[in-house]
């Protein structure tokens, strides 16, 4: 069980990530190549997955990009730095690896085999010493496998996290940081208990914050539990999982087709239609949609105009929520 304990002033600083990071996508996506969790969620998603890393002969790739991040109690802090800021690239987040100080390299590296049970096998002392081959080839892999297994996944991974951003925007609007941290307990086995908030890990921790902020980010390859930043120091961080249903990685390709209600309101009107099962605000749909905000909010305006969805104002926040007629519109006429 993992312990965060707040006083007053941290919560009220308790921050939501922007959305998905991407080398917490990459890692946890790592290690689900590596077990068999959430089989009837990721399956699909690890056959495909695998079948395309061998076409581009990435399958040594990627094998060394697990033993730098094995699915395994420990795995070096280094790989994460993100917290889901806006405008950090998936680039930018590995030049962010890259720029790792050496003597962290080597304590976490050396942390890792201590967790194993052995010294740093050879293959990985160069990048331990920071050598810039090593490195090198560490940016490499990253790239090329986040290439084939994450960016093509990019549509699911940002809806999911903007109406995650968006839900969770609605509660704190509604019930402030209070309500906000309770919004939490929705996922399997987390509590809130007054200013205290417990949720299932490996092992028994407290979360000491010493008075910094928490950033809560979700992520679309974590299953199960939460992860934490395992060095303290480090801006403390709490990933969590945004638990895709089955079927996603069907309905992701199905959703590319054009469905039969865009020929009469355009393919995206009727994906921002599909998003707003879920209220979300404008800037949460753009993301999810990968359209400018302005493009979005014209959208809205249209769809709002034709009774297919309602927009309400809660101080700064401007939420979007489908009508009946909506759904109505996007189901069919009955069979």
């Amino acid at each position: 069980m993992l312990q965060v304990e707040f006083s007053r002033g941290e919560l009220a600083r308790l921050r939501v990530a922007e959305g998905a990071d991407p080398m917490w996508e990459v890692v946890l996506s790592l290690h689900l190549l590596q077990n068999q969790q959430a089989a009837l969620t990721f399956d699909p998603w690890r056959r495909e997955v695998r079948a395309a890393l061998e076409r581009a002969g990435l399958t040594g790739v990627v094998q060394d990009l697990m033993r730098v991040c094995p699915a395994a109690p420990y795995f070096p802090d280094f790989l994460t730095p993100g917290r889901g800021e806006t405008g950090v690239d998936f680039e930018a987040a590995v030049e962010r690896v890259l720029s790792t100080p050496r003597r962290r390299l080597a304590a976490e590296l050396e942390r890792l085999h201590t967790y194993s049970g052995g010294p740093v096998p050879s293959g990985l002392r160069s990048l331990a010493a920071g050598e810039p081959e090593a490195l090198r080839r560490l940016g490499t892999g990253l790239r090329r496998y986040y290439e084939v297994a994450v960016a093509p996944y990019g549509p699911a991974i940002r809806a999911q996290a903007a109406a995650d951003r968006s839900r969770r925007g609605e509660v704190a609007l509604a019930g402030g940081a209070e309500g906000l941290l309770a919004s939490y307990t929705e996922l399997p086995g987390w509590q809130a208990r007054g200013d205290t908030l417990l949720a299932p890990y490996p092992v028994r921790r407290e979360l000491h914050l010493a008075g910094r902020t928490l950033t809560l980010v979700p992520s679309f390859f974590c299953v199960r539990t939460p992860l934490a930043l395992v060095d303290e120091e480090l801006p403390p961080v709490l990933v969590h999982p945004l638990s895709p249903t089955p079927g996603w990685l069907l309905r992701t390709r199905q959703g590319r087709a054009t469905p039969p209600v865009a020929q009469l309101i355009g393919a995206s009107r009727a994906r921002m239609l599909e998003l707003l099962g879920r209220p979300m605000t404008t800037t949460a749909l753009a993301a999810a949609m990968d359209l400018a905000p302005s493009t979005a909010s014209r959208h809205a305006s249209v769809l709002r105009e034709a009774g297919l969805l309602t927009t309400s104002r809660h101080g700064t926040h401007v939420l979007h929520r489908r009508t009946p007629l909506g759904r109505a519109l996007l189901d069919g006429p009955p069979p």
